[in-house]
C-alpha cells in the first residue's frame, strides 16, 4: 500500500499529463474542448516508489504495463479538471491494488458435518433408487 507521502510525491514528480477531445455527451463542447484526460506514470522512473515496490509492480502485473509505463484514461465526466481527479483516483486504486500482498491459500478439509450430510443425502439417494427397482418375486 502507499503512503501519503509517496502519493504525494507521485502528484508532484511522476506524472505527464495529456490531454485529447472526448466523445460522449456534451453536444458542441465535445467538439472544441479537449476534454479527456491521460495520464503516463513510469515506474521504473518513479521517484516515490522503493525499488521493491518498483520490482512487485513489474514483476507481478506486466499486463497492465508497457515498457514500464502505465497509462490511466480519464472521460467520463465533461470537465477536464473532473476527468483529471478520476484518472489520479483510478492510478492509485491500480497502485494500491498491485502493491497489495498475494495471500498464499491454505488447503482445507472438509468439516466432521459436512462428511456426515454427504453420507446422509447418499443413503436417501440410494434408497431412492432401491424402491424404483423391479420387483422379480415368483
Amino acid at each position: 500500500m502507499l503512503t501519503e507521502e509517496q502519493i504525494q510525491k507521485i502528484f508532484k514528480k511522476d506524472l505527464s499529463f495529456q490531454t485529447s477531445r472526448s466523445g460522449g455527451k456534451g453536444g458542441q463542447n465535445v467538439n472544441k474542448v479537449e476534454t479527456k484526460v491521460s495520464i503516463d506514470f513510469d515506474v521504473k522512473a518513479s521517484v516515490a516508489l522503493t525499488e521493491r515496490q518498483k520490482e512487485t509492480i513489474l514483476k507481478r502485473h506486466s499486463d497492465f504495463i508497457d515498457d514500464s509505463v502505465i497509462q490511466i484514461i480519464g472521460n467520463i465526466h465533461r470537465s477536464q479538471l473532473e476527468n483529471k481527479e478520476e484518472a489520479k483516483n483510478k492510478l492509485i486504486a491500480l497502485l494500491n491494488k498491485l502493491l497489495k500482498p498475494i495471500k498464499k491459500r491454505v488447503a482445507t478439509k472438509p468439516g466432521k458435518g459436512a462428511k456426515e450430510k454427504k453420507l446422509k443425502n447418499k443413503k436417501i439417494r440410494g434408497e431412492k433408487k432401491q424402491t424404483r427397482k423391479k420387483i422379480t418375486d415368483f
